[in-house]
C-alpha cells in the first residue's frame, strides 16, 4: 500500500527509509491550464494539447500556513489539485513511461489573484506567484501501487464541498504531461507538476478556511494525503505605483467566480455567450404607465413576486414633486486613501467618465456606503447631468453646492449636504457594475422610479409585469375609496370580498 509522507512547506522527497521528509526546494512547479472536462466545460474550451506555466518555488507553502490576499484586491481564487512529485531525472520519455518517472502525489492548492492577470498575458507569474501561492501537502502518497486514474481530488471551503472529481477521465494522463514536458525540458528530482483543477474553483475571502485532499479510495486501505489546510487572510502592503495595480472587469470576475451569475452579473456567459434577447426599451409609453402609479403600489406588487430588498432608502430629493424614472448607469466610491486617489482620483476619473458619459433616461446611482461626510458630486457635474439629459441622481452620500444642485431641474436624491470635496473620504474607483446604495443592490438597466415616497429598483424583466398589475390594484383601491368616502365600512371591503368584487365589476363598467 503507498506510503504517506510527512510534508514541510518544501519537502518534496524522502530518504532512503521513505519516511522522513528531505526540505528540498523544486527546481521547478510547472502548473497545467486546463485537464478536468468539467473545468473545460466551465471555460468554454478544450484544449487539444496540453499547456502550461511556471510557478516559483518561493511561492510553496505548508499546510496550517496562511494566504495573503493583496491589498487592494478582490478576487483571490483556489483552486483544488494534484501535485506530481518528479523521482527521477527525466528527459525525453514516452506517454507510457511518463508515470515511471513519479516517485509520490500530493495535494496543492494554486491560489491565484484574478485582480493581477492583466499585465501577466498568459504566463501568471504576478497573479499566481506570490509568496505562498502554493501550498501542498500535507503528506505525499508513494506512487508505488496507485493507479493514476483512480485518484479523487477534493476541496472544502469553511467547511462546505466546492470541489470533488477524480482522475479517470482527464484529458492529459499524468504519463502524458510528464512526457510532453520532457520533450524540451529535463525534469529533476522534486519538481512539481500541479495537474489541473476541476469546476468549483471560485473566490475566496479575509477569514475563510481552504482544505484539500487528494487519496486513492479504490485502493487497499484508501490512502490518502490528509487535508491540506490554507486559512486566507487580508495583505496590508499597498502596490507601489512603480507596477500594474489590480485590474478587473466582468470577464475576470466571471472566470474567477466560475460563472457569471455566481458574479453577480447579467450576463449568461462572457466567454461563450449566447444570443441575447432585445435589449429592455423604456419608451415613452411605458413610462406613462410607470408614472401613472405610485412607488407605494409598485412595491406591493414587487413584494408579492418575492422582491421585498428593492427600496433605496435614507434619501431625500432637491425636487420632491418631480417623478423619478430612468435606467439604472452606476458609479462606484471606495474608501478614501491617498495613495489610491492619487492613482485613480485625479484626471479624467471614474466620476467624471460616468457623467460624460450619461444620456437621456439615465439616472446615475453612486455607492457612496451611506457616507455623509463629504460631497460626492455638486453643480458643475449635476448641470453636466441635466444637459446630457439623464433623468436623474442617486446618490447615498452627501451633496456639495446644495442650493446650486436644488436649483437645477433634474432631480437629485442625497443624504444630505456637505461643503466637503470628494477626496476627504472618496476614491472614485469604476462603473456600470452591481453597487449598493442606500441598502439596496443596483445593476445598470435596473429601472429606478422615486417619488415622494421614496426610490424604488425594478429588474426590468419584472417592469411590466409589475406595472400592468400596480395599474389593476390602483383601479381597484380607487373604488375603494369611493365606497369608503360614501360611508361603507373596510370589513370585506378591503380587501375585497366576493360580493365587493361583483360590486367593483360593475363600477369598473360603468366607469369604461
Amino acid at each position: 500500500m503507498p506510503n504517506p509522507t510527512s510534508m514541510g512547506a518544501a519537502s518534496v522527497s524522502t530518504d532512503s527509509t521513505g519516511t522522513t521528509p528531505l526540505l528540498v526546494t523544486p527546481g521547478k512547479i510547472i502548473a497545467v491550464h486546463l485537464n478536468y472536462p468539467s473545468r473545460a466545460a466551465q471555460r468554454g474550451r478544450t484544449p487539444e494539447q496540453p499547456s502550461y506555466f511556471l510557478k516559483p518555488a518561493s511561492s510553496l507553502n505548508s499546510s496550517g500556513a496562511p494566504v495573503e490576499r493583496p491589498d487592494g484586491c478582490e478576487l483571490l481564487v483556489f483552486e483544488g489539485e494534484i501535485a506530481l512529485v518528479i523521482g527521477r531525472r527525466t528527459r525525453g520519455v514516452s506517454p507510457e513511461e511518463g508515470w515511471a518517472a513519479v516517485s509520490h502525489v500530493t495535494a496543492a492548492n494554486d491560489f491565484g489573484v484574478y485582480d493581477l492577470r492583466s499585465a501577466d498575458k498568459g504566463s501568471n507569474l504576478r497573479s499566481k506567484g506570490a509568496d505562498g501561492f502554493t501550498p501542498v501537502g500535507p503528506t505525499m502518497l508513494s506512487s508505488a501501487g496507485l493507479d493514476p486514474a483512480a485518484l479523487r481530488i477534493r476541496t472544502w471551503v469553511n467547511g462546505t464541498l466546492t470541489q470533488e472529481d477524480t482522475t479517470a477521465d482527464l484529458l492529459f494522463s499524468f504519463g502524458r504531461l510528464v512526457a510532453d514536458l520532457s520533450q524540451l525540458l529535463t525534469l529533476e528530482p522534486g519538481d512539481l507538476i500541479l495537474t489541473g483543477t476541476p469546476a468549483g474553483s471560485s473566490v475566496v475571502v479575509p477569514g475563510d478556511t481552504v482544505e484539500v485532499e487528494v487519496d486513492a479510495p479504490g485502493t487497499p486501505g484508501a490512502p490518502g494525503t490528509g487535508r491540506l489546510v490554507t486559512p486566507i487572510r487580508q495583505g496590508t502592503v499597498p502596490f507601489g505605483a512603480f507596477g500594474a495595480g489590480p485590474q478587473i472587469d466582468d470577464l475576470q470576475r466571471t472566470e474567477a467566480w466560475g460563472s457569471a451569475e455566481a458574479a453577480g452579473l447579467q450576463r449568461a456567459s462572457v466567454t461563450a455567450p449566447k444570443p441575447e434577447p432585445a435589449p429592455f426599451a423604456l419608451t415613452e409609453k411605458l413610462k406613462a404607465r410607470i408614472n401613472s402609479v405610485g412607488t407605494a403600489t409598485l412595491s406591493a406588487q414587487l413584494r408579492k413576486r418575492g422582491l421585498n430588498s428593492v427600496s433605496i432608502d435614507g434619501l431625500g430629493s432637491t425636487r420632491p414633486a418631480t417623478r423619478l424614472v430612468g435606467r439604472a448607469r452606476t458609479l462606484r466610491y471606495v474608501p478614501a486613501r491617498e495613495d489610491l486617489f492619487e492613482s485613480h482620483g485625479g484626471g479624467y476619473n471614474a466620476q467624471k467618465r460616468a457623467f460624460d458619459s450619461l444620456g437621456p433616461d439615465d439616472v446615475l446611482v453612486i455607492e457612496a456606503r451611506g457616507e455623509r461626510g463629504t460631497g460626492t458630486v455638486g453643480d458643475i457635474l449635476a448641470l453636466r447631468a441635466q444637459v446630457r439629459g439623464a433623468a436623474g441622481i442617486v446618490t447615498d452620500g452627501g451633496v456639495r453646492d446644495l442650493a446650486a444642485v436644488a436649483a437645477l431641474e433634474i432631480p437629485t436624491y442625497h443624504a444630505g449636504p456637505h461643503p466637503a470635496v470628494l477626496g476627504r473620504r472618496h476614491v472614485p474607483w469604476d462603473t456600470d457594475l452591481t453597487v449598493a446604495c442606500g441598502g439596496a443592490s443596483v445593476q445598470p438597466g435596473d429601472v429606478i422610479v422615486g417619488d415622494a415616497d421614496g426610490l424604488l429598483v425594478m429588474p426590468p424583466h419584472l417592469v411590466e409585469e409589475v406595472v400592468a398589475a400596480a395599474i389593476v390594484q390602483e383601479r381597484e383601491e380607487t373604488f375603494i375609496a369611493a365606497m369608503v368616502a360614501a360611508g361603507h365600512g373596510v370589513d370585506g371591503l378591503y380587501p375585497m370580498n366576493a360580493e365587493w368584487k361583483a360590486r367593483y365589476g360593475v363600477w369598473q363598467e360603468e366607469q369604461e
